[in-house]
Formats: C-alpha cells, sequence, structure tokens
C-alpha cells in the first residue's frame, strides 16, 4: 500500500507570515496538532506544531538558572520568541512521496518522533498530509484485502514470484504462506516484506514441494 492510498489531500496550510495567534486559532479550529508551512508555490519549507505554540507556556527557569537554560536550549529560546509561524516552524520539514509505502511513512514517524508528514510531489509540492491515524486506518484493512496485496504487490510485483504457486491464508490478519522458495534467504525476505504489509499481525511460511 502506497502513501497517496492513505493521505488527506485536503490540507490545512499556513504561511511562514501567519501569526502565532492565527495558526493557534485554525488549529483548535480543526481539531488537528499541526499544519505544514508553505510559500506561495506551495513548496514545503516547514512544519508548526502545537508543541511550536505551548513552548511559550512553558515557565522559565529562576533568574540565576535562566543563562544555563538559554545556553542549552537556543532552539527553544528561539521558539519562545517567535511571533510567526515562519519563525516557530520546525524545519526543513520531514516530508514523504505519495508513491513510498506506507511502511516507510510509519518508520519516518517513529524515527523522527512526528506525529504527521506532509506528503510532495517530486518537486516538493504539497500535494497532501499522511498522519498516524491514517496509518492505523490502514492497519484495518480486511483479510481479503491484505491478501490480495499479498499476491499483487509483494509476490508479484516486488519479489518476482507466481502468486499461484503459492497457498495463501489469511486469518484476522494472521497470514500463512505455504509454497516452495529456493533458499533460507527469499523465506526471511518474504517473511519480512509480508510483516510490512497493512494489517499484517503475523506471518508464517511453510515450505511445500507441491501447493
Amino acid at each position: 500500500m502506497r502513501v497517496a492510498e492513505v493521505m488527506t489531500t485536503e490540507v490545512l496550510t499556513v504561511a511562514p507570515e501567519t501569526s502565532l495567534k492565527q495558526v493557534a486559532e485554525m488549529l483548535a479550529s480543526r481539531g488537528i496538532s499541526g499544519a505544514p508551512v508553505v510559500d506561495e508555490e506551495k513548496h514545503v519549507v516547514g512544519v508548526v506544531s502545537e508543541a511550536d505554540i505551548i513552548v511559550k507556556e512553558r515557565r522559565l527557569p529562576q533568574p540565576d538558572a535562566l543563562h544555563r537554560f538559554l545556553h542549552r536550549t537556543n532552539g527553544t529560546a528561539a521558539k519562545r520568541a517567535a511571533t510567526t509561524a515562519g519563525e516557530a516552524m520546525t524545519s526543513p520539514a520531514v516530508t514523504v512521496t505519495g508513491t513510498r509505502r506506507v511502511d516507510v511513512a510509519a518508520a519516518l514517524m517513529l524515527d523522527r518522533h512526528v506525529n504527521r508528514l506532509p506528503v510532495v510531489d517530486d518537486q516538493g509540492v504539497l500535494v497532501g498530509i499522511v498522519t498516524r491515524a491514517d496509518l492505523v486506518r490502514a492497519f484495518i484493512h480486511s483479510d481479503d484485502e491484505i491478501a490480495n496485496e499479498i499476491r499483487e504487490e509483494v509476490l508479484l510485483r516486488e519479489l518476482w514470484l507466481r502468486p499461484e504457486d503459492f497457498e495463501l491464508t489469511v486469518d484476522r490478519g494472521e497470514v500463512t504462506v505455504a509454497g516452495h522458495l529456493p533458499n533460507e534467504d527469499e523465506r526471511e525476505l518474504l517473511i519480512r516484506r509480508v510483516g510490512l504489509v497493512p494489517g499484517v499481525v503475523s506471518v508464517q511460511v511453510r515450505e511445500t514441494t507441491h501447493v
């Protein structure tokens, strides 16, 4: 499954010069936690989130510790002084293209500790946004949808294997693949790749001479 299949195309965006007060009002009214910051050509230049706003509400240390605090947290100090989205945003933004698989998006979110990824085209122009909630929804795909992606995307297109050579069963996300694979490396590759299909809970591969 690709990011383009689960992303939202109607995206709330703000300009670098948008005031933080306006950003806060927009996030609160839409019930979202962040928004891409884009230039006039819709190129993503950063992301502004609730965290970038509530840093202004953080209590400062006592005066004798203030200098050390500011020295250690220059980024936090800059965000406290920010008045616009461009000054408060996190930049460069972590983005993903719509052609990437959803497991790539999931890894980016977890590794970079972000809740959302702007989706861009090859020129960096915003085309959508994908959130952790979108990936959770992808995980609840039916057994039939999971089986179809394994056959068409994993076996046929990526691993160049004939789906008809394998017996595939999916029960509440638990996948069993029965068939012949030339060696242990290919078996492990199949297990890893099937495990990345949204909705798969576990994978078992059984070696058979004939299916």
